[in-house]
């Protein structure tokens, strides 16, 4: 069970991180638009996992600003320690979120299934006539 300080730190996190990579990381690896959609704390507070969206042209693209980022790290990490009130700075630890770019694909599919059920059925109208005979 989360409890409301973890999720208070948990929007901190987010918070200074998503600010971090827009504002303060000039690194030229990070390319296209970087989210931060999730951010899950440890019971202690001492480390948080910050799962990232990463949209850009390609996959390669998206691997060298993942990289970029985390090999900034402790930058994002001391920029917190300076927001956060708190005994200890959480070890911030990284990972790709995949769950958005799956949808977006399923979303994708059932759109192309529909248009292929349109092309395969005639047309009705309301009482179930084909239109157009």
């Amino acid at each position: 069970m989360v409890t409301r300080r973890q999720e208070k730190v948990a929007r901190v996190v987010k918070e200074v991180v998503s600010d971090a990579i827009a504002h303060h990381l000039n690194d030229p690896r990070i390319e296209g638009f970087v989210s931060v959609t999730r951010v899950d704390m440890a019971a202690d507070l001492r480390s948080a996992d910050v799962y990232l969206s990463i949209f850009g042209k390609d996959d390669a693209t998206q691997n060298k600003t993942f990289a970029a980022i985390t090999h900034a790290k402790s930058r994002i990490q001391s920029l917190l320690a300076g927001k956060l009130q708190s005994k200890f700075c959480p070890v911030l630890h990284f990972y790709r979120d995949e769950k958005f770019k799956k949808a977006l694909e399923t979303m994708k599919l059932i759109d192309q299934a529909a248009n292929e059920l349109k092309k395969e059925e005639p047309e009705k109208d309301w009482d179930g006539e084909t239109v157009g005979q």
